[in-house]
């Protein structure tokens, strides 16, 4: 393949899951960066040997680890054509990134979203929080942007240039959202794709904690509600 594709992977303490996940990407894939978020296991020592570029970022959340990935990509002389984020704990399928990035090669399509639909989705991927905080906000994208999202997943792609034209800020729960909020606004092509999800190895930074599931609640609305008055 001619197309540069680079792979971000934020990660915490990931050392059960992350040689699996980068074992699993396709072969074609130019760089696959995992990104360290004060990991405190042996996350970077695995990412490393398995062929991964590392990079740490101290400060802690989802959204910080991604721009560390980027602030990276800005760095280097050749730039990527398309971006894939996924996460690190190995709930997604890495194989399908060849689908994810399909559309962008042969459709023109800016940004691609992995949708974990309930057919293709392993029982208790998901928790119940999840699912209805997803439902909820996608209803209301629906409802202020008449957007066709279904899912809020981490497994996406995104042509390079589009992904520098969105001005993405989010240091944690709300990268995600922000990103499809601003793909609406700027009127970006888009296009979700049916992916499958399994139970993740280890526990859940943020749906596993109480704590997690109110912030990231709080976070994604926050940012729908922004967007929804501007």
């Amino acid at each position: 393949m001619n197309t540069l594709v680079t792979v971000i992977i934020p990660a915490y303490n990931e050392q059960d899951a992350i040689t699996k996940v980068i074992q699993d990407i396709p072969e074609f894939v130019n760089e696959i960066i995992v990104v360290s978020n004060n990991s405190t296991d042996n996350t970077e020592e695995k990412a490393k040997k398995a062929g991964a570029t590392v990079l740490q970022e101290q400060r802690k959340g989802y959204g910080y680890a991604c721009l560390k990935g980027l602030h990276y990509i800005v760095q280097q002389n050749t730039k990527p054509e398309i971006i894939v984020f996924l996460d690190g704990d190995y709930s997604d399928y890495p194989e399908q990134l060849t689908e994810i990035i399909t559309p962008i090669l042969q459709e023109n399509i800016d940004f691609v979203l992995g949708s974990r639909v309930k057919e293709l989705r392993e029982v208790g991927a998901m928790t119940p929080q999840q699912i209805f905080g997803n439902w909820l906000a996608t209803f209301l994208m629906k409802v202020f942007f008449n957007a066709q999202f279904t899912d809020l997943g981490p497994f996406r792609a995104i042509k390079y240039s589009k992904l520098l034209t969105l001005g993405m800020e989010d240091k944690t729960y709300g990268w995600t959202v922000e990103m499809q909020l601003k793909i609406l606004k700027q009127k970006m092509s888009y296009r979700e794709l049916p992916v499958k999800y399994r139970n993740r190895i280890g526990v859940s930074k943020v749906s596993g904690t109480l704590k997690g599931t109110i912030f990231a609640g709080v976070k994604i609305l926050s940012w729908i509600f922004k967007y929804s008055f501007k």
